[in-house]
């Protein structure tokens, strides 16, 4: 069994419903297979409450859905005790964050108190009610989405709990053709209906475990400790990437180099992942922002300049 198997028993399922957009559904498998969490920022109806369902279906995993509002407390996501007349104790009522996948719609509509309810979830895999600790699912895994065009009324995450969600991926609008099928598709039923449970539990704990035998060339570790030197001391940021935007950026390396077919890293890899996991973990000055600089254009120039390593694979 091979993870690139996993990937095109998961992508041919999931583009049932998801047309064209493979490349987001391989990163969203990579982040889910390291155990990292996924902040998706797209404007509304481009499919990502969809894209999380049809995951979910294929994975076989349970599915929640929370819509953030400024009135949701913590303890409608983390659940509360209730007290129990008949048996005069106190019962704890679990909320929709003991799941595997949890999709939190508009993250950034919650107030900063119910944000950070989900700081020790993704953090450590397990939540604190009244005192007591209590684990989530070992294949806990958060989809947060919010719109980055309207922020009146929001409030904007703070880069501490930015810096916890391993990527950020955008869906983007389908391509004509895409969007002819997409309407085709729709005629007669929603296509969510044709998507099945494809893959085992043991082929989900198989491809974690994959990621962890990877090889990483001493010269990747090199490479991705210099981009993110790179950008702690590029002159448009008042911010650079924190160290654990390097582990990501290595994990995340590991993980698609398996969804890909290698067993082992090359710079591509790395490439290839870099905006999603550096994306919003940069701040510009307010002297870029007003020259218009762009995150994507720093990160962009940032391999530029960066030497790419030769590794000891391709010297074979």
């Amino acid at each position: 069994m091979q993870v690139s198997e996993i990937r095109e028993k998961i992508i041919n399922n999931v583009s049932k419903v998801i047309f064209g957009k493979e490349e987001v559904i391989e990163k969203i498998i990579s982040a889910f297979m390291i155990g990292g969490h996924v902040l998706m920022e797209d404007v509304p109806g481009t499919g990502k409450t969809m894209l999380a369902r049809a995951l979910s279906i294929s994975l076989g995993l349970d599915f929640k859905r929370v819509q953030f509002t400024p009135d949701l407390l913590p303890t409608d996501l983390t659940g509360l005790s209730i007290y129990k007349k008949e048996s005069g104790n106190f019962e704890f009522k679990e909320g929709p964050i003991f799941t595997d996948i949890l999709l939190v719609d508009e993250i950034n509509r919650a107030t900063p108190k119910t944000q950070s309810a989900l700081l020790e979830a993704m953090a450590e895999g397990q939540v604190t009610v009244d005192g007591v600790t209590r684990k989530l699912s070992d294949n806990f895994f958060v989809i947060a989405t919010q719109n980055p065009i309207e922020y009146q009324g929001t409030f904007p995450l703070p880069e501490a709990q930015l810096d916890r969600f391993a990527y950020i991926l955008k869906m983007g609008y389908p391509t004509h053709d895409m969007e002819i099928k997409m309407l085709t598709s729709q005629m007669e039923h929603h296509p969510i209906e044709d998507v099945e449970n494809v893959i085992t539990p043991e082929e989900i704990s198989f491809m974690k475990n994959a990621v962890k035998h990877v090889t990483v060339d001493e010269t990747i570790k090199d490479y991705i400790a210099k981009i993110v030197e790179h950008t702690r001391n590029d002159k448009d940021l008042y911010l650079g990437a924190s160290p654990r935007a390097s582990i990501s950026l290595m994990k995340g390396a590991m993980s698609y180099a398996l969804v890909k077919g290698r067993d082992y890293v090359i710079p591509d890899d790395v490439k290839a992942i870099s905006k999603e996991v550096l994306g919003h973990r940069l701040i510009l000055t307010s002297e870029a922002r007003v020259k218009m600089v762009k995150v994507e254009d720093v990160i962009e120039r940032t391999f530029e300049e960066v030497p790419v390593p030769v590794t000891k694979k391709d010297e074979i």
